[in-house]
């Protein structure tokens, strides 16, 4: 059997966390420099409040409504999450972090067991050591799990927030209530395909012959078939090496003078070098990208990047960095105003296994310096050890003016009790 453990309205849960006040009310919160909406609770779903709405255009409307509208407070998202899943680690071993608010869990050897009462004991444990409401749906397969925990969702009060099919019937009475549109896995081109065939409701999909599928669509679409009647072919996700990493953001404003722009890239550096050491992968090559604001036609337009080659695979900060801000002086062009940048590195390989350069080879001090330096960061998370040309104030530059206190990963903002 499988669970798909999903947090409700995560984003805005977890400011309700720390500021009880916002429980029950309509909550927003922002992308990137305060741009659109990204999330929201489901008391601004209500009123009508549309996903990836731009906040300049409706900022009349949630004040009228009431709206509380906040900016993204990642430092605390990200920590939530970790303690969710550290949570869920303790009702299986087998578990694949879905995305920052889900996860799958497989129970491997839990025969005759009372999936409801232990859906219900995951809930609670999650509720109770971090006030974050869950959902939970579990069923023989992660397809029909993410099935379950749509009807768990949908009927808080029926199923008390956890949702188990465990038999044929259980199982074709929620496909038959599920609409194609709404299957894991199945985007606008694949629900239109399968709309062309008859296929309203999921149950309709696994009604389709399987020969027709695999000639027709693909191996992928023929395992989510099989999945929802009931057939495990989706497995867990092994967590895998990437093979690039990147980090680019829109500044706050405009840049149009190079030092900081030099201080940005050299900030998107850091943070790849450090995404590096933590996979024990090492790069041969990183890609500095530059971009004019593209919305403003008037505007005179620069799109242009650098890739830099080194003749060693690295993750140093020091050696990344410095060769990222080398490649900026070659390509930054002046009287252009630019709004994003970004840096990628690539050509992985492990760490512990690379060829060697006769002629070069990095400095040996590198090494124990990042291991010391990841050491410190790991340690103190909110503030991180930086290099000079790096703002000591800010990781990033982003437009924030409704951001929440970092109650969890920042000692000055700890809630402090009367």
């Amino acid at each position: 059997m499988y669970a798909l453990v999903d947090c409700n309205n995560f984003y805005a849960s977890c400011e309700r966390v720390f500021n009880p006040n916002l429980q029950g009310k309509p909550v927003a919160v922002l992308s990137n420099n305060d741009g659109c909406v990204i999330a929201m609770s489901d008391e601004a779903k209500k009123l009508e409040l549309p996903f990836g709405a731009p906040i300049f255009k409706w900022e009349k409307f949630c004040k009228d409504k009431n709206i509380t509208v906040l900016s993204s407070n990642y430092p605390l998202y990200g920590d939530m999450s970790a303690r969710v899943m550290k949570i869920l680690e303790q009702f299986s071993p087998d578990i694949e972090v879905y995305s920052i608010d889900e996860a799958f869990l497989q129970f491997k050897g839990f025969d005759n067991y009372n999936f409801d009462e232990y859906g219900g004991e995951i809930r609670n444990r999650v509720l109770q050591w971090t006030g974050i409401p869950t959902c939970v749906g579990i069923a023989p397969t992660k397809a029909l799990s993410k099935v379950a925990n749509k009807i768990a969702r949908k009927f808080p009060k029926k199923t008390g927030g956890v949702y188990v099919i465990d038999s044929d019937e259980k199982r074709i009475k929620a496909l038959k209530w599920t609409s194609i549109e709404s299957v894991w896995g199945i985007g606008r081109r694949l629900q239109k395909r399968l709309s062309e065939k008859g296929c309203v409701k999921a149950y309709d999909f696994t009604q389709l012959n399987d020969d027709w599928v695999r000639k027709n669509l693909s191996i992928t679409v023929w395992k989510l078939k099989k999945d929802l009647e009931g057939q495990s072919e989706i497995l867990l996700d092994e967590p895998e090496t990437k093979k690039a990493i990147a980090t680019t953001r829109s500044f706050e404003y405009t840049f149009s003078d190079i030092d900081n722009i030099k201080e940005r890239v050299s900030t998107f550096a850091a943070s790849c070098a450090e995404k590096l050491r933590k996979q024990n992968s090492s790069c041969h090559m990183v890609i500095v990208l530059l971009r004019s604001d593209r919305h403003k036609k008037d505007s005179q337009q620069h799109k242009v990047s650098k890739t830099v080659v080194f003749s060693y695979p690295t993750n140093s900060t020091l050696t990344i960095s410095k060769s990222a801000v080398q490649a900026v002086t070659t390509i930054f062009k002046k009287g252009i105003k630019y709004k994003r940048a970004g840096v990628i590195v690539t050509g992985l390989v492990p760490t512990d296994n690379y060829q060697l350069n006769m002629f070069e080879a990095e400095n040996p001090k590198h090494k124990p310096l990042m291991k010391a330096i990841d050491k410190l960061n790991k340690t103190f998370k909110s503030d991180k050890v930086k290099l000079a040309n790096q703002d000591l104030q800010r990781t990033w530059k982003m437009r924030q003016e409704r951001l929440s206190p970092k109650y969890t990963t920042n000692i000055n903002d700890i809630i402090k009790v009367k």
